[in-house]
């Protein structure tokens, strides 16, 4: 084997001139739409709002189920991803909290978790959040779970 055939095993399949890679296409976000991440892991928080950033969306992030529902009062993000275990104010009680609240209960709440239990998914039903999204979770996943809740 050639270095030039080495070589090849190595390389990225990337479209050709003018194709997407992408099989479904993404919606735009309106200017100044914003998606609050609420996570106690800086890591998670990094992720999601760079990938935020890259499709044009505004984000805020909060470390804790408190630190959330003062930015959700302050900013009215048009979405909110929230961790169920954090310390404090876990993403159950936060969730709870901005549901029962006039000011926040039309923001779609997403939650997530890295417990794919039936009885987290039975409580984010109960609880009125928009969805569940299991960690660790793929781009697309990522994007399909925020425009289903968005758009």
């Amino acid at each position: 084997m050639g270095f030039s055939s080495f070589y090849r095993l190595f390389q990225r399949n990337r479209p050709a001139v003018g194709k997407e890679r992408r099989i479904n296409r993404r919606m735009t976000p309106s200017a100044g739409t914003t998606v609050l991440i609420v996570d106690d892991s800086k890591t998670v928080r990094r992720v999601m709002s760079s990938m935020l950033h890259q499709s044009g969306y505004r984000t805020l992030e909060a470390e804790d189920g408190a630190r959330g529902i003062e930015l959700a009062h302050n900013h009215k993000p048009n979405l909110i991803f929230m961790d169920v275990m954090m310390p404090g104010m876990d993403g159950f009680q936060a969730t709870r909290k901005l549901q029962t609240d006039v000011d926040t209960q039309d923001i779609p709440v997403i939650i997530i978790s890295g417990n794919q239990q039936a009885t987290i998914q039975t409580w984010v039903r109960r609880i009125g959040a928009s969805g569940f999204m299991a960690k660790p979770f793929q781009r697309g996943e990522f994007f399909q779970h925020l425009e289903s809740a968005i758009y």
